[in-house]
């Protein structure tokens, strides 16, 4: 009886402006963390996807190595002559142009 009808009608308005600030967070997460960070793993997944044998590559822990035979989860990389390590595919960071190696 005390409260008017256009007061009433007025809070509706204030109540979505109150989320308002919440909403423009989540955009802004999602286009400056979620969605790049998706797309970054997408073309990892991409890239372990598409190794082959004779790739150069770098694992997560530095080494530098020759892709030598390639299985479901691991692959086996030569980091030196007559040595051999097994690793996960996932491990792989980057995928080096040919001949990286003999530069170095």
């Amino acid at each position: 009886m005390f409260i008017s009808y256009a007061y009433a009608a007025d809070a509706v308005p204030t109540d979505l402006m109150s989320f308002l600030p919440f909403i423009i967070i989540f955009v802004l997460f999602y286009f400056m963390l979620i969605r790049p960070q998706m797309k970054q793993a997408k073309a990892h997944k991409l890239m372990i996807d598409s190794l082959k044998k004779d790739d150069e590559i770098v694992t997560n822990g530095g080494l530098l190595g020759k892709v030598v035979k390639i299985k479901d989860q691991y692959v086996t990389v030569e980091i030196a002559a007559s040595t051999q390590i097994h690793i996960q595919k996932q491990s792989v960071i980057t995928l080096l142009p040919k001949g990286t190696i003999k530069s170095i």
